[in-house]
């Protein structure tokens, strides 16, 4: 897309948002110029990504389905006195998969990578150098710009992608194992069989610390060898931080995104704000931006805008329930997510997939209460 042209889309960022957007416009909009730019040699970002088939409908599945390399039938639960093996179909996939998916189906002329951004207006990027290139629209979806106007809890991990010289015999996701020590508040291994000989080990503390402290890959080790499980390589690990929502000034928080710009994944606020995931908000987005006809940056700035604030009025009881974490004294967590692991298998998949109805929502409660 050349500069000073104007007619197509523009979209600043190659994480997950923005990749999903651009491979919805290439599967159903083939008519509609597009440029993604992306700072990074390579598309999607570091994390793996898990997610509940449950979570998505049919349409955002199937732009999902060339991306996903796992599968499993369900997940684990463990906490002390009390494990459970739920069935709730899990997909996964890895940054490398989705930037592979880019590589496959977008051509030269619809991607920059390397390329840094540094603004986004309604009609264009301004590039680092001072290149601006300009479209019908822009939109922004390189990550939060800043989250002081909203109340936050944080999931603060450290993962670590482990290879093991003997299969580790782990056959599906356990989600959330809170057996250890609860010092600093809700902490809990989290355990991702991507290979038979292969797991993602994640320490994951839910604290008003935003980041994992220096003492995480220390706990993923001992917790491997707790197990019996032979450490033959770490292919990579890093550190993450999802900002959990629980309240503050929205309509604030997407204004210091970039006034009168289109904005998607965590820039827009599209985030479960009980377990931050962003997945299944990227994938209905995309599909949403593939099915209009006015691709203005006007136009796309008020529909992003009305769908942020939509999910974030109708996510409200989700929040109550990451805020009833926040309240809850540190050394009680752990009895607090025990509760709500109790609840019904049907009640915890409408929980995380945000489909609660009256009824689930005064099941939650309970558990809240201890109940």
């Amino acid at each position: 897309m050349a500069r000073g042209k104007r007619n197509g889309i523009l979209i600043a960022g190659g994480g997950l948002a923005g990749c999903l957007a651009a491979l919805a416009l290439a599967r159903h909009r083939p008519d509609v110029p597009f440029l993604i730019v992306e700072e990074d040699e390579t598309f999607g970002g570091e994390a793996y990504r898990l997610f509940a088939d449950a979570d998505l409908h049919g349409d955002a599945r199937d732009l999902l389905e060339p991306v996903v390399t796992n599968r499993w039938p369900g997940f684990y639960t463990v906490f002390p006195g009390f494990s459970r093996k739920l069935k709730a179909e899990q997909s996964g996939f890895a940054a490398a998969d989705l930037h592979a998916h880019m590589m496959e189906t977008l051509t030269e002329k619809q991607y920059r990578l390397g390329t840094r951004v540094v603004a986004v207006r309604e009609d264009a990027l301004v590039l680092d150098g001072g290149e601006e290139l300009k479209a019908e629209g822009a939109i922004d979806a390189r990550g939060a710009a800043s989250l002081s106007t909203l109340d936050l809890f944080y999931e603060a991990s450290f993962e670590r992608d482990y290879r093991f010289k003997a299969p580790h015999r782990v056959d599906r996701p356990v989600l959330i194992d809170a057996t250890g020590d609860q010092t600093g508040g809700l902490r809990l291994m989290r355990c991702i069989p991507v290979a038979e000989d292969r797991l993602i080990l994640a320490d994951v503390s839910l604290s008003e610390r935003a980041q994992p402290d220096e003492a995480a890959g220390a706990r993923l080790d001992a917790y491997a060898k707790a197990r019996g499980w032979q450490k033959k390589a770490i292919l990579g690990e890093r550190a993450t931080s999802r900002p959990l929502p629980i309240g503050g000034d929205f309509a604030a928080f997407w204004r210091l995104g970039g006034h009168r710009v289109a904005k998607l994944g965590l820039r827009g606020g599209f985030v479960h704000p009980l377990t931050g995931t962003t997945v299944a908000d990227a994938a209905e987005m995309a599909l949403l931006l593939a099915g209009q006809r006015d691709f203005s940056g006007e136009a796309l700035h008020d529909l992003f805008a009305a769908e942020a604030r939509a999910l974030w009025k109708r996510r409200e009881p989700l929040r109550a329930v990451t805020a009833a974490f926040a309240a809850t004294p540190a050394e009680q967590r752990r009895a607090l997510a025990e509760s709500l692991a109790r609840l019904d298998a049907a009640t915890i998949s409408r929980l995380r997939a945000d489909r609660l109805g009256m009824l689930d929502r005064l099941r939650v409660q309970k558990a809240l209460k201890g109940g």
